[in-house]
């Protein structure tokens, strides 16, 4: 059942005494801001930082460049040729892995929420050709082989079995279990640095932003191709859910910047309810979100092909990046487009700090979708822990409200640019907040804005909607 309309006048109510009251206009959520709750330390610095230990650099975690053989067989990896360019190298073989230094590894989890035994027993889903190829060629080497079966043996003790009962297990039986490492939808984008370049101490870790706006950029886009041949490998995947855990408040097992890709045979709540939203109305992204921000004077930058503002209506202080696209999917956004996307998303990560936990949440239209939907990205501090009161009254206490976390940002951004540690962009007043920015709504684009036309491609995963001129 579609939830009842927000009026624009709940979304953000300041009362008397200072109480700000938030409902989020596409969830109905219900957040209260007490007066004199936001003073209280946002980061995790609580604890003396540690000084390194020089001879364990590139070695802190799994994730790390010098442990590759701890995670499971890459699909891909981003490195640097000779000229500086970022070449995608797939499907390495075991004995390659430590010949370059990849900047970003797609590699399976180890532990995966949606596993492959649940594709295979639940609608008979085979590895596709080209998936079960590299799986042979990969095990036909004795390196290879080794090292599935002893990532296959780590997830075993990780859940619980003893050394001896896998031993005892056949080869095969443990070969089979590496199936899901070839052919699972459940996938980490992981960085090369742990610590940021030159870092002395425990505490001086590489967020997403510390990264310079072009590793930001790469990173992102290689995150989008991996969505795009999850999509491909699966005809049964409705969406591949996209996020990141920053530190272990915010779930993460490795304080290791990585982000995750999960496919899911479900929309998902919460796209079927905005599905129904943007049916009931096509513009409710520019009205409810962005226009209504920008009335508000929450929006804190802009370039051409992006727009972030503080958000509303979250249990937790949020940052929210649209995508001004006429296009609904990041896999069929222009490379500026995506960039634009990028450095604004960048920029939030940057001026939040490496030190304090967030999530950053992906939505987009999903594949089998006929409705226009932007793509968005909200990142969500963490600094608050939900407890009874929340529980009993489904009204959430955020100790930041929309306008006081805008001015924590917008200082740090200005000061951020003047260094020139984020792309070029408009911060604050600078910003031009004209109503209606959002061009997935094919109604409010001017006439020259208009695609001559439309085709429906059916590319593995369900239709997709594409200008005839390509993506």
């Amino acid at each position: 059942m579609l939830p009842e309309i927000v009026p624009e006048s709940n979304y953000l109510m300041r009362m008397a005494d200072g109480t700000i009251k938030q409902v989020n206009p596409f969830t109905g959520t219900e957040v209260w801001t007490v007066p004199g709750r936001a003073n209280r330390p946002l980061g995790v610095g609580d604890r003396e930082p540690v000084r390194l230990d020089p001879d364990r650099v590139d070695a802190h975690c799994a994730f790390c460049a010098t442990r590759y053989l701890e995670t499971p067989p890459e699909k891909a990896r981003l490195v640097r040729d000779a000229t500086g360019e970022h070449v995608t190298c797939r499907h390495l073989p075991a004995s390659a892995l430590f010949d370059t230094v990849a900047e970003f590894r797609r590699i399976p989890n180890l532990f995966e929420i949606v596993s492959l035994d649940y594709w295979r027993r639940n609608f008979g889903y085979r590895l596709p050709d080209a998936v079960a190829t590299w799986r042979r060629d990969y095990l036909a080497k004795p390196e290879g082989r080794r090292h599935v079966l002893d990532v296959v043996a780590q997830r075993l003790k990780a859940f619980g079995m003893a050394s001896m009962a896998i031993e005892r297990l056949s080869e095969a039986d443990r070969l089979a279990i590496g199936d899901a490492f070839f052919g699972g939808g459940h996938e980490l984008i992981v960085a090369r640095r742990h610590h940021v370049d030159g870092a002395e101490f425990d505490d001086q870790l590489a967020s997403s932003g510390t990264l310079s706006p072009e590793e930001h950029f790469q990173y992102m886009r290689f995150t989008i191709d991996a969505v795009r041949e999850i999509y491909r490998a699966n005809r049964y995947v409705r969406y591949v859910a996209v996020f990141q855990n920053w530190l272990k408040p915010a779930g993460a097992s490795f304080d290791h910047l990585h982000k995750q890709l999960v496919a899911i045979d479900e929309r998902g709540v919460q796209n079927e309810m905005e599905v129904r939203h943007a049916r009931a109305n096509p513009n409710i992204y520019n009205e409810a979100a962005v226009n209504f921000a920008a009335y508000r004077n929450l929006v804190f930058a802009e370039n051409e092909h992006a727009i972030a503002f503080a958000g509303f209506g979250h249990r937790f202080p949020c940052l929210e990046v649209y995508s001004k696209s006429d296009r609904s999917e990041p896999w069929t956004h222009t490379s500026d487009a995506l960039r634009g996307m990028s450095d604004l998303i960048h920029a939030c990560h940057a001026a939040s700090g490496a030190d304090v936990p967030c999530n950053e949440e992906w939505y987009y239209k999903p594949p089998d979708v006929d409705v226009p939907m932007p793509w968005r990205v909200l990142i969500k501090w963490r600094i608050s822990t939900p407890a009874g009161f929340e529980g009993g009254t489904r009204i959430h206490v955020n100790t930041i409200d929309p306008e006081s976390l805008r001015d924590r940002v917008v200082p740090r951004l200005f000061a951020l640019k003047n260094e020139g540690r984020i792309a070029p962009m408009r911060i604050a007043f600078e910003c031009a907040c004209v109503p209606n920015c959002l061009k997935y709504n094919p109604a409010v684009r001017r006439p020259s804005e208009r695609e001559p036309g439309m085709r429906t491609r059916l590319d593995g995963a369900g239709s997709r909607h594409e200008p005839s001129h390509g993506s």
